[in-house]
């Protein structure tokens, strides 16, 4: 069974993850405010994700889209994106290296957080701007709510979908695995709103200040590959 909207392990491609809906709300006091959390090496927020009933099938889905343990390998259609993808990993690298000095390690976690977000219908600049604000890319992060690891999941989860092992969520795939299910879970709830959806997953469904965050970090990791052919094209050229 996999959850509405969300594209089979075997597709996951390039492409998926375009054309999520988000409400541009963010006013120019809102935008000044949370791009002053992007030089904070540490951001706190109060909220975390609140326990809700979920129906029979809904919990079977999350639960079947938890436990399959495909591996993170990407694949795609052709060479182009298969070096599309490459040229991505490469620049996303080299922005993350304050973050994660080890070259091994960061390339892993930028491999796993494009699988995982392309296996859940998101985008990729999304999971990662919410990383950031949620856990400044720190896998053992904790929370003073008890939320856990690079996307702050709430213990409660591993019960709901999970084997009950909330210890799992320091590992790095699984906790991006339940952080992505997560989202799209409630994306789906919210019906496209990422706005809504970033609120209700930081338990603060409705207020600007979370969900602006994650959209003014989420620039900082959005790359548009044709762009930069473009410019390839233009520096060719020139030459």
């Amino acid at each position: 069974m996999s959850l509405p909207g969300r594209p089979d392990d075997l597709a996951v491609t390039a492409a998926q993850g375009d054309g999520i809906s988000r409400r541009r709300c963010i006013t120019g006091a809102a935008v000044a405010g949370a791009l002053s959390l992007v030089s904070v090496p540490r951001i706190a927020f109060a909220g975390a994700q609140i326990e809700e009933p979920l129906i029979d099938s809904v919990r079977t889905a999350l639960s079947s889209a938890i436990h399959n343990k495909a591996p993170p390998v990407p694949q795609f259609a052709n060479t182009e994106a298969r070096l599309a993808y490459l040229r991505w990993l490469g620049e996303m690298s080299e922005r993350l290296k304050k973050k994660i000095a080890d070259a091994p390690s960061r390339i892993e976690f930028l491999q796993t957080a494009w699988y995982e977000a392309k296996r859940s219908g998101l985008d990729v600049s999304l999971v990662l701007g919410l990383v950031q604000v949620e856990s400044n890319f720190r896998k053992f992060a904790v929370s003073s709510a008890g939320a856990r690891g690079y996307m702050q999941v709430m213990p409660f989860w591993t019960r709901v979908i999970g084997d009950s092992d909330p210890g799992k969520l320091f590992h790095m795939q699984t906790n991006l695995r339940f952080g992505c299910v997560i989202l799209r879970h409630y994306l789906d709830r919210e019906n496209g709103d990422l706005y809504m959806t970033l609120g209700r997953y930081n338990g603060s469904r409705g207020k600007s200040p979370y969900p602006n965050a994650v959209f003014s970090n989420q620039r900082l990791w959005a790359y548009d590959d044709k762009a930069r052919e473009r410019e390839r094209d233009k520096d060719r050229s020139a030459a």
